[in-house]
């Protein structure tokens, strides 16, 4: 993948404000001055501010070097502004991304303080992978400017970004905070502010799974990383588990649920579950194979989902083959 950095640049906001320089601060500043976009990057005092555009400028000619980037982006990197602090950095910045370190009492501290300097209208985010987004906005006083986003790392390559409204938010503030991100090549979910969001608590079911599996002697870690990868894995960068569950047949993974169960006990207890699918399936909805399951498919439709389907999985199959392994 390679940052587009020939488009014309999105013309909201004129100026971001990047608030902390740890690893999101400087992919954030990377990705937007790389759009073309005025970048002013604040970290907790001058001297570490200088240190974070000095490890901007380190990281973006690495990835030229890597040919990921053009040579232009060296030049786009060097012109992100170092600010003082954090009225200096929000001063006529439209948009402000709060990047601190994931401490709930740092960013209690640092969201007033950059509301206090920021302009009435300027839009104000925070980014986190677990804090709730209410109680992030009760520091300020502006909580139709406000919204939460969890970025993936490495943000800068990373496509998607969960964005998390609370109930003052205004509409146009999450209308225009996703066709930025759009403009810079990402693809925004609107989510709710429940704890985890949603890709954590997909990813840590994951992940909790398989520690116990290697725990309990069923699998050593090299080999689950591989099954993750060549397997079920294989199939996640173009079809999410609901579109999955559609082509293999509802039918088919209730009964994967209840050999699980009869098996594993109340570890894999889906009553839940069992009964979203069951539903379906008692309706004749068992997927593409049916006509329908969680979406709907005309015979044309199907064909078509199925053939671009096998398309893609033998052209990652084929990328997979020519890359060297890590």
């Amino acid at each position: 993948m390679r940052i587009d950095q020939s488009a014309d640049s999105p013309s909201w906001p004129g100026i971001v404000a990047v608030i902390g320089g740890g690893t999101m601060g400087l992919g954030f500043a990377e990705l937007l001055s790389g759009a073309g976009l005025t970048v002013r990057l604040c970290d907790a005092s001058s001297e570490l501010t200088r240190q974070s555009l000095e490890r901007l400028g380190e990281r973006v000619r690495g990835h030229v070097e890597a040919r990921l980037l053009e040579p232009a982006a060296i030049e786009r990197a060097a012109s992100v502004e170092g600010a003082d602090d954090v009225a200096a950095a929000v001063q006529g910045a439209e948009l402000v991304i709060e990047a601190v370190p994931e401490q709930l009492e740092l960013k209690l501290e640092i969201l007033p303080a950059i509301e206090a300097a920021a302009d009435p209208e300027a839009v104000i985010t925070s980014n986190t992978s677990s804090f709730s987004i209410k109680e992030l906005s009760g520091a300020i006083e502006r909580r139709g400017r406000f919204l939460g986003m969890h970025w993936f790392n490495p943000p800068e390559w990373v496509p998607g970004v969960e964005i998390i409204p609370v109930e003052e938010t205004e509409p146009e503030v999450v209308e225009r905070t996703q066709e930025l991100l759009r403009r810079l090549g990402k693809r925004p979910a609107v989510v709710g502010d429940e704890v985890g969001f949603v890709a954590n608590r997909l990813q840590s079911a994951l992940l909790r799974e398989a520690l116990a599996c290697v725990r309990e002697g069923l699998v050593e870690p090299a080999d689950l990383d591989e099954v993750v990868r060549s397997c079920f894995g294989f199939r996640l960068p173009f079809f999410g588990p609901f579109r999955i569950l559609d082509m293999a047949g509802l039918d088919v993974q209730l009964s994967v649920f209840e050999t699980l169960e009869g098996g594993l006990g109340e570890r894999f207890a889906a009553t839940d579950a069992k009964d979203d699918l069951g539903s379906r399936v008692d309706a004749g909805r068992t997927g593409t194979k049916s006509g329908g399951g969680f979406f709907d498919y005309s015979d044309e439709e199907r064909d078509r989902l199925l053939i671009e389907r096998d398309r893609r999985y033998a052209a990652l199959a084929e990328l997979l083959e020519r890359l060297p392994p890590l």
